[in-house]
């Protein structure tokens, strides 16, 4: 019988032949934390008695969260943290660096990996074919002391990727439009499969900003396949030899299919407080907004700072809606800089954050007001995400970010573009 991605990726993790609804014990090829979930994690771990990672040189503890940090007991957590890095000889990538996701698919994920972390948006990297998950801190002290963790194979939903994206339409339109279609609880547990004649065509940012969104459908995992555009991004970035073909089976069986027509989709926009909640960015017009925030694990990569500068350029944001834009990584940072994107935002009156997690938690930077309204790129817009219940959380494309800035409303890109 043919293999869906889960499935082959499992069976060769695990040196079985895994099937669906399996239960299978698999070698772990990077295990994380970051700076909120990270000390009860490194608590658990001394409490076991065990005194050194299986893998340290694949454990990495991220601080990004709080970076940097706004209160002394968050400092003082992220002392502990790289006190544990010392102890330990774990890796630590410290304030500046960057989102941790981000940087795992900079720096470590690759085809075929088995990946958890202590944070559920772990399933970016499966836009590197890695089987990546978020656990909870307990189960993940258990993945670094260990190596090794338990998974249920998950049924497969495919999703057939058709036809092309129209002018003003992103990855993010398409997730939140699919989001939207089978609901925030549709595919608990379910391995999300994207395939078809547009992923072929899908470049890597994009695939990572789908994959990092199949979580909020309730999905364990969220899987591209692994092909040429794979092997560039990974040879862009020095890592060709991470390398590997990887796709499903062409006789693989799926639990369903759900066909998608990119051609037909239009700029979409998650409202408060679900992100199941979709609209059309046009039929939101009028919608005032008084922040916009720019960036985050979802789309605060080079790609996303070029496509907002694209279209501030020469222009200003509105003089009652603030503009926040946060790079995902240093190297994001530094490329977009090289670039002329990040002077070119600073003069439509962007306010730069440092390479992190920045407005997305509402930890310190970015806080909302009571009754004001923030769209984002952020992954989520639950109520008080951002640090204030009473407020109200958007979700969009950077492409209609940058539109709504410029606006003061929630605006269709295509009116700007």
């Amino acid at each position: 019988m043919g293999k869906t991605l889960a499935e082959k990726i499992l069976s060769n993790s695990s040196d079985t032949d895994a099937k669906t609804g399996d239960i299978v014990i698999s070698k772990v090829n990077l295990v994380f934390v970051q700076d909120t979930t990270g000390p009860l994690t490194a608590r658990q771990f001394m409490e076991s008695g065990i005194k050194e990672a299986a893998q340290p040189e694949k454990t990495i503890l991220f601080i990004d969260h709080a970076a940097p940090s706004p209160q002394s007991a968050l400092s003082n957590d992220q002392m502990f943290l790289r006190q544990f890095a010392r102890q330990t000889g774990v890796k630590l990538s410290d304030v500046g660096e960057g989102v941790c996701h981000q940087i795992v698919a900079e720096n470590y994920a690759k085809p075929g990996d088995i990946i958890v972390g202590a944070d559920s948006h772990t399933v970016m990297a499966g836009g590197l074919g890695a089987f990546a998950t978020g656990m909870g801190s307990s189960d993940v002290a258990i993945a670094m002391a260990l190596g090794k963790t338990w998974f249920r194979v998950p049924e497969t939903f495919k999703i057939q990727l058709v036809g092309d994206f129209c002018m003003g339409v992103y990855a993010k339109d398409l997730i939140l439009h699919l989001i939207g279609k089978i609901g925030a609880d549709g595919a608990t547990y379910k391995s999300l499969e994207f395939a078809g004649e547009a992923v072929d065509r899908m470049p890597v940012n994009d695939r990572l900003t789908i994959s990092n969104m199949a979580v909020e459908a309730g999905a364990k995992v969220g899987l591209f396949q692994s092909d040429k555009l794979t092997r560039d991004y990974l040879e862009a970035r020095g890592r060709v030899h991470d390398y590997q073909p990887l796709a499903a089976d062409s006789y693989a069986v799926y639990e369903q299919t759900i066909v998608v027509d990119l051609n037909q989709l239009e700029p979409t926009v998650a409202k408060p407080h679900t992100v199941d909640n979709t609209a059309t960015a046009r039929s939101l017009k009028g919608t005032k907004i008084q922040q916009v925030f720019i960036g985050t694990c979802t789309n605060g990569r080079v790609e996303d700072m070029a496509l907002a500068a694209s279209i501030l350029k020469g222009r200003k944001r509105h003089p009652e809606t603030r503009l926040i834009v946060g790079p995902a990584s240093k190297a994001v940072l530094l490329e977009a800089i090289k670039k002329g994107y990040i002077s070119t935002l600073i003069e439509a009156g962007a306010i730069i954050l440092p390479p992190g997690c920045g407005a997305c938690l509402g930890l310190h930077q970015g806080v909302l007001g009571n009754g004001e309204t923030c769209l984002s790129t952020a992954n989520r817009n639950f109520k008080g995400r951002m640090g204030n219940p009473d407020s109200f959380i958007y979700l969009s494309s950077a492409a209609t970010a940058a539109a709504t800035a410029i606006c003061g409303e929630i605006t269709d890109p295509r009116e700007v573009l």
